[in-house]
C-alpha cells in the first residue's frame, strides 16, 4: 500500500503542477499586444504541450486514488468523500483549462488578464482543503 500512495503522490504533485502553471500561461496570452504573433503562437505552444502532458498524470492520479479507495485499504469517512468532491472540482477544473485552451486557439477568448489571474489561485485553495481533510479527518 505504500508504493501505491506513493505513486499516488508523485502523479497528484504533477497534475499540480501543471494546474499551477497553465493558467499562468493564460495570463500571458491574455496580454499579448495585437500583432504580436509569434509570442501568441509560442504561448499557444507552451499550453498545448502543457495540457497534453498534465492529462494523463490526472488520470494516474485519479485512478491510484480510486484504487487505494475501493482496494480494501480501509479508508472510510466523510472527509473522504469530501476530498472526491474536491476532486471532481478539479476534473472539472481541468477540462475547463482544455476549454479556455481551444478558445485562445481560435482567438474567441473572452477572459481578461485579471480574471485569469483570480482563476489561477483556485487549485491552490482546493489543494489546501484537500490536504487539511487529509490529514485532519475531521469526519
Amino acid at each position: 500500500m505504500l508504493w501505491l500512495k506513493i505513486f499516488h503522490l508523485f502523479f497528484v504533485i504533477a497534475w499540480f503542477a501543471g494546474l499551477f502553471y497553465l493558467p499562468r500561461i493564460f495570463v500571458n496570452l491574455a496580454m499579448v499586444p495585437p500583432g504580436s504573433d509569434a509570442e501568441r503562437e509560442r504561448l499557444l505552444l507552451m499550453a498545448g504541450k502543457l495540457y497534453r502532458f498534465m492529462t494523463p498524470l490526472g488520470v494516474l492520479a485519479v485512478l491510484l486514488g480510486l484504487w487505494l479507495w475501493f482496494g480494501g485499504f480501509g479508508f472510510t469517512g466523510g472527509w473522504l468523500h469530501a476530498k472526491t468532491a474536491l476532486v471532481a472540482l478539479l476534473i472539472g477544473y481541468h477540462g475547463y483549462c482544455g476549454r479556455l485552451l481551444k478558445a485562445f486557439a481560435s482567438g474567441r477568448n473572452g477572459k481578461s488578464h485579471v480574471w485569469l489571474r483570480v482563476f489561477n489561485e483556485l487549485p491552490v485553495l482546493v489543494l489546501l482543503a484537500v490536504i487539511l481533510l487529509v490529514v485532519l479527518k475531521p469526519f
